[in-house]
């Protein structure tokens, strides 16, 4: 029998499930199925969907920090992000109608969980004098959305190669039924949102 060479024996097994859906489905399901005091699992919160994007204004004049932007999301989200066009054309800023000035990418089922795990385990800790998220941030439907100013706190991006700092803004989709359940739900998975009378404390 041939002897595995040194790469061979390294390369990785088949993915397990990942962490933070282990995490909602044996810790946050049943707990917020206590606190919410239903049986029926389709009332129970869960992530449905996380849309990631990056705006680039500056993309109308210099079509390389659009390519930037698309190659740093792909790094950041494990997916090939598609373009947003412009809605309306605006003179004063050389802005044509259905140009690209951006991209986004919606993560679902196995890149949304890794995607959340990285986001709170490793780029949040990562933001110079983090004190945590707005816990007003939601939309009335149990959705919420944060912004970061720059990729870099992803440790994927290498700060040699993407000079230019780009901020983003992440939307969870979930599907409760109420902001405050949304909250919980959220906290339940790590979200380190602020707590009630921190919310004026600078971030």
């Amino acid at each position: 029998m041939a002897k595995k060479t040194k790469a061979q024996s390294a390369a990785p097994g088949p993915a397990g499930t990942p962490r933070m859906l282990e995490h909602y489905t044996n810790t946050v399901r049943p707990e917020l199925a206590k606190k919410l005091a239903t049986t029926n699992p389709h009332a129970i919160p869960k992530l449905e969907k996380i849309v990631v994007n990056m705006g680039v204004g500056v993309a109308v004049t210099e079509k390389k920090y659009l390519e930037e932007a698309l190659a740093a999301m792909a790094q950041v989200t494990g997916q090939k992000p598609i373009a947003t066009l412009s809605k309306a054309a605006v003179a004063g800023f050389k802005l044509r109608e259905n140009l690209p000035i951006g991209c986004k990418v919606t993560l679902r089922g196995r890149r949304m969980y890794e995607f959340l795990d990285r986001l709170v385990s490793l780029a949040l800790p990562r933001v110079r004098d983090f004190r945590g998220l707005s816990r007003t941030a939601f939309d009335g439907h149990g959705n919420y959305s944060l912004g970061l100013a720059e990729q870099n706190v992803f440790p994927e991006i290498n700060p040699d190669k993407f000079t230019r700092p780009q901020g983003m803004n992440i939307t969870f989709v979930t599907t409760a039924r109420t902001d405050d359940d949304a909250r919980e739900f959220l906290v339940a998975m790590g979200m380190p949102l602020k707590k009630e009378g921190e919310e004026g404390a600078a971030a």
